[in-house]
């Protein structure tokens, strides 16, 4: 029997296979590869693809599934530190680059409706090519890397209520006020059951759901839920990705939210696979090489303008020069969710055939761009910023008031600490309570103020910078510390650091140990990979649970950094550590007696027997911040109580739940 459909999978996926792993190679997006599949095997290219309409089908639960785990991914509390440049700086992006693209696609001809809808479809961005290539680089904790992340967040957000206001924008009823009640009724109605299924459906259905122990019947309620959701807000008018992004919100709120992000994320990349390889399909490859001077063009305005319009929307948030530069460029592309939002346009006569395949070539062609554009972002940045200054305009954000009073109080033989995350806080903590007089340099303006406001001694600019580097009097520092994130601008940092003192201790922190080589030999004293440290952590507490003595641990631990991590890096013998052989009958524990009344408080400890009767001996107790060591026969436990007790681990849970 042949099935049309399953000949044009095995031939979508054969060459997705190839061109994907090709990519690989030159460590680019997997994106690029689907999208050029799609040119290739679609009816413009080699024609391989027949039944066009049922992959489109098979894209559009792409569509669904991104936007259900777009909406599993979206964190209220974890997006709170990042708030304001969401709202601000997302909406700054939106905004200006409707407003600029749109009012330009007017003054060509066209009408109201048409212009507002394509400037929006213009200031998307691609939220899967963009954060892919900024994790490929280990840029996402960087600062241009949250900003970026932070408008693409928005980005996701608010192509929901476009599309749910499309029909407006087109002008479909005669009617507008009856439709825009209708609207926000509808709206209103799905607010609710979101509501009503956060806190007390979804909850309760996973739950019991969990419980059964089936990763079968998890999976098949988390698609059904995604899809029946999808499927209502379709059926009242609204749209199916709505749905799914609702779905996924509901299933976000729940403790349950992980798994179930983990056991839909490999369809989601399998069908959204199909979705940017049926994008590739829709290019008409006659209608870009006829007018590819054009399109090129488009791609160039396209570039010039996002960039800008993103600098411009992180620098009223008073970020640095060259985080502004680095956010701009990494969000100048048209995304994914724009090819969501031009079917709806065709669907509703807002753009034509033509408009849509400049359209298509204009996205296409920036987001095969936008990798190597973020590659070589950082030189594009630090060019501008050499040039700025050559002719007189110095693009650091620096404040003469906070130079100068760095000068009045002019520091000497100090501590520098570049970057006031977690590390460089309690490293200025602890220079501060042993008066050891050190300066920050920060580049977030909000913990600036916040610090400043403290009393801590706290500069704002960025430390790529040598002015900057001169108003924190660093040719006289005896150390600096840099803790930040973003590895391209520490090795700057390093460079600049060196060019002005060869004897200031350096101490650098990064993410990785395959970085640590190459931050040494750019001039780095100490290099401290948070990879190392925390699985220094990690078997030092494995090793501590398996009672290890804590000297043997310290050995090892002293061992490892002597030898510059090469425990990880090759075969290293280590000596052999005594410990106990039946380490499962010597688990030692302690637990909190918070009972006030049960048979074991008020009675001597020899008259309870707890080793014949509950197979469990007390080591020691600890009541009122006094540790008694020594136990006696006739001690007596009370409420409050911490107890360190010695015994086999069902022992000790089933004297624990006896206890309290």
């Amino acid at each position: 029997m042949h099935i049309p459909l399953l000949q044009d999978i095995l031939i979508l996926l054969g060459f997705s296979t190839i061109i994907v792993f090709v990519l690989q190679k030159l460590k680019l997006p997997s994106i690029i590869g689907f999208l050029l599949t799609g040119i290739i095997i679609g009816p413009f290219g080699l024609s391989l693809i027949t039944a066009v309409e049922q992959v489109e089908i098979l894209s559009e639960i792409g569509v669904i599934l991104l936007l259900f785990v777009i909406g599993m991914e979206l964190s209220l509390k974890q997006l709170a530190s990042i708030k304001k440049t969401v709202m601000v700086g997302g909406l700054l992006q939106v905004g200006l680059t409707a407003i600029i693209t749109g009012a330009i696609y007017y003054l060509l001809g066209y009408s109201w409706n048409e212009s507002v809808f394509v400037g929006f479809m213009f200031s998307l961005s691609s939220t899967a090519v963009v954060l892919k290539t900024l994790q490929d680089r280990n840029e996402i904790s960087a600062p241009h890397g949250k900003n970026a992340l932070a408008i693409l967040i928005f980005q996701d957000i608010i192509v929901v209520p476009i599309m749910l206001i499309t029909p407006l924008i087109a002008g479909v009823s005669d009617n507008v006020a009856l439709s825009v009640l209708s609207l926000i009724l509808k709206f209103a109605v799905v607010l609710v059951i979101t509501v009503i299924s956060t806190r007390y459906v979804v909850p309760n259905l996973m739950h019991a759901v969990a419980k059964s122990n089936s990763k079968e019947l998890f999976l098949l309620v988390t698609i059904t839920f995604c899809f029946a959701v999808a499927f209502l807000t379709s059926e009242i008018g609204l749209s199916l990705a709505l749905g799914a992004f609702i779905a996924g919100l509901i299933i976000s709120e729940s403790e349950y939210s992980h798994q179930a992000t983990s056991v839909i994320l490999p369809f989601r990349e399998l069908f959204t696979s199909f979705f940017f390889v049926s994008v590739g399909m829709l290019l008409d490859l006659n209608f870009f090489l006829g007018n590819i001077p054009l399109i090129l063009l488009l791609v160039l305005g396209v570039l010039v303008i996002k960039s800008i319009v993103a600098g411009l929307a992180v620098a009223v948030l008073n970020y640095p020069t060259r985080t502004v530069l680095l956010t701009g460029l990494s969000l100048f592309q048209i995304g994914e969710f724009a090819f969501i939002l031009s079917r709806v346009g065709i669907e509703y006569g807002l753009i034509n055939e033509q408009t849509n395949q400049y359209f298509l070539s204009v996205s296409i062609v920036s987001m095969i761009l936008t990798p190597f554009i973020i590659i070589f972002s950082e030189r594009i940045a630090n060019k501008f910023i050499g040039v700025s200054k050559k002719i007189g305009f110095d693009p650091t954000l620096v404040s003469d008031k906070s130079i100068s009073e760095l000068h009045e109080n002019k520091l000497e033989n100090h501590l520098v600490i570049i970057g006031y995350g977690i590390n460089g806080s309690n490293l200025a903590k602890a220079a501060a309570a042993n008066n050891i007089p050190h300066i920050i340099i920060e580049m977030n303006a909000e913990a600036v103020r916040q610090q400043k406001a403290k009393g801590v001694p706290i500069l704002y600019g960025d430390a790529t910078q040598d002015h900057i580097l001169q108003a924190v009097n660093l040719p006289d520092a005896r150390a600096a510390v840099i803790a930040i994130s973003d590895n391209q601008a520490t090795e700057i940092i390093i460079k600049n650091i060196r060019s002005y003192s060869d004897s200031i201790y350096l101490v650098v922190r990064t993410r990785y140990v395959k970085e640590t080589s190459e931050l040494i030999a750019l001039g780095a004293d100490d290099v401290i990979p948070e990879e190392f440290e925390t699985s220094v952590q990690i078997f030092a507490h494995v090793l501590q649970n398996f009672l290890v003595p804590e000297n043997d641990i310290d050995q090892l631990v002293d061992k490892v950094r002597a030898d510059n991590y090469q425990l990880f890096k090759s075969e290293l013998k280590l000596q052999k550590s005594y410990r106990p052989k039946n380490i499962a009958d010597f688990n030692i524990t302690c637990l909190r007696i918070v009972s006030d009344s049960n048979k074991f408080l008020g009675k001597p400890l020899n008259k309870l027997n707890l080793r014949a009767n509950y197979g469990i001996t007390i080591l020691a107790i600890k009541r009122k911040n006094v540790m008694l060591d020594t136990v006696r026969p006739d001690q007596i436990l009370k409420q409050g109580d911490i107890v360190y007790i010695q015994g086999e681990q069902s022992k000790v849970s089933q004297f624990h739940k006896m206890v309290n």
